[in-house]
């Protein structure tokens, strides 16, 4: 057997980014799992319980927090996991925000507007470019690596929340960051993808559950259910494997089919 893969996943310490992590975990990869803090003492919660869990299944941990609002930070959160691994050969650009409070959209704050979109939208980009120049060269020495770039989106690329405009439009700055991106490394030998996340039960839908709850009760989801952090973490785990190394620019729903129009 060869050395292990290694992802870096953003967001990793709960929800989504946690599904994810876990489940490149038990697809042989290592993980290097970032998010705003890390407190090795906390090991029921955030990247310290994360760590256990990644290494109970035989993979390997690095905690790299930070916050990716903070351009700066992106070369050192690199280097972080250059200096312990060696290579980066997943980037899953996974973390994001909400609005603190959700306001009609003719009451959207500017403060809230730059909020979200300073994590979602622009650390999210710059933080792609950062590992993509890096992946750029790696290629250019390895030319038998297989670089994956996956930006995790959300179904609110483009469905409408009028109580939360700035995360929508933030979503579908991140759709079409996947887009760019694909184009311009396709041949460089780097493949990128999206995910598009529907109503995935985590704390942070947790504040609105009764109310999808109820939708989902209604029929609002073809499969009759939540979504759970595992559910994109399997489609997560499914790209980076390298088995779609012709597809790029690939738009993977995990909706539950919330995404196929109906009459």
């Amino acid at each position: 057997m060869g050395p292990r893969s290694v992802a870096f996943v953003t967001g990793a310490g709960r929800g989504i980014g946690r599904g994810i992590a876990l489940e490149l975990a038990r697809g042989g990869f290592d993980i290097v799992g970032n998010d705003l803090a890390y407190d090795p003492e906390c090991k029921d919660a955030g990247l310290a319980e994360v760590e256990a869990l990644v290494e109970a299944l035989g993979g390997a941990f690095l905690p790299a927090p930070g916050d990716i609002a903070d351009l700066d930070a992106h070369p050192q959160l690199l280097e972080t996991a250059m200096d312990r691994f060696g290579k980066v050969d997943v980037l899953v650009n996974n973390a994001g925000i909400a609005p603190k409070e959700r306001l009609d959209v003719l009451n959207t704050t500017p403060e809230s507007f730059d909020r979200v979109h300073s994590v979602n939208a622009r650390g999210t980009f710059f933080l792609a470019q950062c590992f993509a120049r890096h992946m750029v060269g790696r290629v250019k020495l390895e030319p038998e690596a297989r670089p994956v770039i996956v930006f995790i989106s959300s179904i609110s690329a483009y469905v409408s929340s009028l109580n939360r405009a700035e995360y929508c439009m933030s979503k579908a700055a991140v759709h079409q960051a996947a887009r760019v991106f694909a184009h311009r490394l396709a041949g460089d030998g780097i493949v990128v993808f999206e995910v598009q996340p529907g109503l995935i039960e985590t704390d942070m839908t947790a504040g609105v559950k009764e109310k999808y709850d109820a939708l989902i009760r209604e029929g609002l989801v073809p499969r009759n259910r939540w979504g759970r952090p595992e559910d994109v973490g399997r489609a997560v785990r499914a790209l980076a494997s390298g088995d779609f190394g012709y597809s790029t620019g690939m738009v993977v729903d995990v909706s539950g089919g919330m995404h196929i129009q109906r009459l």
